[in-house]
């Protein structure tokens, strides 16, 4: 007691209160580092998808606009784009009966799963 005859109240935080604030500051600590874990692992796929698709258009257009058109069926290779290889397949097929071939490109990733998707038109020879 003091000289007035009241008691003192004591200031500060106790122990429990700090340990409860402590653990609600690391559980959202926690929850902020799995989001930018999530947007890590969500922008690589994006970049691969990216460079996938752009191998995708150069495979495509490399065949229409070449000067002989491209034998209709299947055809595979490989390109490397980004410091990675990239297997890609073409498909080209007929449409109508005036020459217009309809151009499939799809690019696999390194890991086998298909990233990049893109179909094209050629117009029959001397259309423009």
């Amino acid at each position: 007691m003091t000289e007035g005859g009241s008691a003192r109240k004591p200031t500060g935080f106790t122990l429990i209160e700090i340990m409860v604030a402590l653990a609600v500051f690391s559980l959202a600590a926690m929850a902020l580092v799995r989001l930018e874990s999530a947007t890590i692992r969500g922008a690589s796929i994006l970049d691969e998808t990216l460079v996938a698709q752009m191998v995708a258009r150069n495979v495509a257009i490399e065949a229409v606009t070449d000067g002989t058109p491209p034998t209709a069926g299947r055809v595979t290779g490989v390109e490397t784009n980004g410091g990675r290889a990239w297997a890609w397949t073409r498909q080209v097929s007929a449409i109508g009966d005036a020459g217009v071939l309809r151009i499939d490109v799809m690019v696999a990733g390194p890991g086998g799963a298909m990233l990049g998707r893109l179909t094209m038109i050629r117009p029959p020879r001397g259309a423009a």
